[in-house]
């Protein structure tokens, strides 16, 4: 047996406008009526309505955490005006996850916002501190009791997105959502790159400060350890990439790095693994075995995540609050997983602070303009909304169960 440290949480994850639907209010309910080639979120999976069913499968199948997000948009529609029956609905799923046994997780901001902040100017806008401050103040009045709060989801992906967006709104073409590789040949596939690879630190400074901001509001009006998540790239050189590795690495993701060294716990979100060039970041290639975002098949990309997370972060505690696989083959998603928490074990027996491991996705669902990846642990079904959990999702609870991989992974 592979075992874990005593107290080690086993959960999973999800996105409020990714599992909730009609989120009407948000920047991404708009940009999805106007972007071409977006598809629409909609209903999404009714997990608003259907959270306690969620839960529920989650905590029978023996993991014991949840990490899900308040809605910005829902619970302050408009500027200055909150929401005491939104705030009301996510304290009871704080409360379900309570009932339950499930330690929640709860992460702030993920990815959308109002969609009057965004017409403001969203994050780079001078009052964006100020604005997401005062949310934050709002959001902690739900939060007695819960342990673990994120306050940003992925600022650098959420920064390569305001590019993608200004590019797009400046030349025209089709949405590709970040979290999916470009179809097509090289050419194609390294300009979608582009715009994922270059990242000004300056703006990582930015979401630093109103990061650290949201940081303080949280420690001094609750007793939970708060952090954020950054999206890892577990980047690696070609031979003669070297110096433009440590440049791209640097604004894509080590001052967000930086930025958490004060944090209670860092959330490490790490999927697949590139090489950088001297030209910049390489596409991956086309593989038959390539996830169904078409990123290659890297299980041992969680591992050098978190040894780079460790290092540039100053040894500031990691929790794993994204990993997982866009596959069609379940079995496929329980040979990935079983390889990254291998990986897992062998960092945390190098001395590295690692306190859980949260799975992505806890369901199949809206993948910021596509619906064809199936990152979940369980499916759904989209005109009735019926949930299909998969072997993947029993397989990680005996896991949790255990704290312990077995010595041969079985689906």
């Amino acid at each position: 047996m592979t075992e874990f440290p005593d107290g080690f949480l086993w959960g999973a994850a999800t996105a409020g406008h990714q599992i909730e639907g009609n989120n009407v209010n948000s920047d991404w309910w708009a940009r999805e009526q106007m972007m071409p080639g977006m598809e629409l979120s909609g209903d999404a999976v009714d997990s608003y309505h259907r959270y306690r069913e969620d839960i529920s499968l989650l905590a029978g199948s023996g993991l014991d955490s949840y990490r899900f997000s308040l809605e910005w948009a829902r619970i302050e529609p408009v500027r200055g005006s909150f929401s005491r029956a939104e705030l009301a609905h996510y304290r009871r799923v704080i409360e379900f996850c309570f009932e339950n046994g499930v330690t929640p997780v709860v992460t702030l901001q993920h990815f959308t916002t109002p969609n009057w902040f965004a017409q403001a100017g969203g994050w780079d806008a001078p009052e964006a501190l100020d604005l997401f401050s005062a949310f934050v103040e709002r959001a902690c009045d739900i939060l007695d009791g819960v342990e673990w709060v994120v306050t940003i989801n992925e600022p650098n992906m959420q920064a390569a997105i305001m590019t993608a967006m200004r590019r797009l709104q400046s030349g025209g073409g089709s949405w590709t959502s970040p979290t999916v590789e470009a179809e097509g040949d090289r050419e194609e596939k390294q300009t979608h790159s582009d715009f994922l690879t270059y990242a000004d630190p300056e703006i990582g400074r930015t979401f630093t400060r109103i990061h650290h901001a949201a940081r303080d509001i949280v420690r001094r009006r609750t007793s939970a350890k708060v952090g954020w998540t950054i999206a890892a790239g577990a980047l690696t050189a070609a031979p003669g990439g070297e110096r433009k590795l440590e440049e791209i690495r640097y604004g894509k993701e080590d001052v967000y790095w930086e930025g958490s060294r004060e944090d209670d716990f860092v959330g490490v979100q790490a999927y697949s693994s590139q090489q950088v060039d001297a030209n910049g970041l390489v596409p991956h290639p086309s593989a038959p075995d390539n996830t169904l975002v078409g990123t290659a098949f890297r299980p041992d990309a969680l591992a050098m995540a978190v040894r780079h997370a460790w290092k540039v972060s100053e040894h500031t505690p990691i929790m794993v609050t994204e990993n997982g696989i866009a596959t069609a083959d379940d079995t496929e998603r329980i040979r990935y997983t079983d390889e990254a928490l291998r990986g897992l074990a062998q960092v945390i027996d190098e001395g590295i602070d690692v306190r859980g491991y949260l799975h992505w996705s806890l369901l199949d669902n809206f993948e910021w303009g596509h619906w064809e990846p199936t990152f979940g642990l369980i499916a759904v079904d989209r005109d009735d909304f019926t949930r299909h959990p998969k072997p993947s999702l029993a397989w990680l609870g005996s896991v949790a169960q255990r704290n312990a991989l077995a010595r041969a992974v079985t689906a």
